[in-house]
């Protein structure tokens, strides 16, 4: 089982050019990507060789709900899935796809306080 997450040159540096726009620390960041990973249909790519980036604990990424997005991949992708394609394969090849996406969200919005509240619109948490 693995325990270490290494991610692209190119995710460490969106991260760290939002974690310098916003604040919010890399693993926070890393987490909402997933989420807007998760959001999209198309199943995800095969993951990208480069491992130059951000090495995180998985406990630092996923804490007490590593079950929930286990749970969550494993349902997006529409199979049982084993420990080892979940994390690190998995988890990582969404946190690349959701990196971009959630970089794409805050160019949108343009700033902090415009960024989060797109975002609470798109979870649907301003609904309930």
């Amino acid at each position: 089982m693995q325990f270490r997450l290494k991610t692209s040159k190119s995710t460490a540096d969106r991260l760290k050019l939002l974690q310098d726009s916003t604040g919010l620390t890399p693993n926070i960041l890393s987490r909402i990507a997933i989420m807007l990973s998760l959001r999209e249909p198309k199943k995800i790519s095969a993951l990208s060789k480069d491992v130059g980036g951000i090495e995180f604990n998985r406990n630092t990424l996923t804490g007490t709900y590593d079950y929930v997005f286990k749970a969550l991949i494993t349902h997006h992708e529409e199979r049982e899935i084993t420990d080892e394609e979940y994390f690190p394969n998995l988890f990582n090849a969404h946190l690349e796809r959701g990196s971009k996406l959630l970089e794409n969200e805050y160019q949108y919005a343009g700033n902090y306080q415009k960024f989060i509240t797109n975002l609470v619109e798109k979870s649907g948490i301003s609904k309930l």
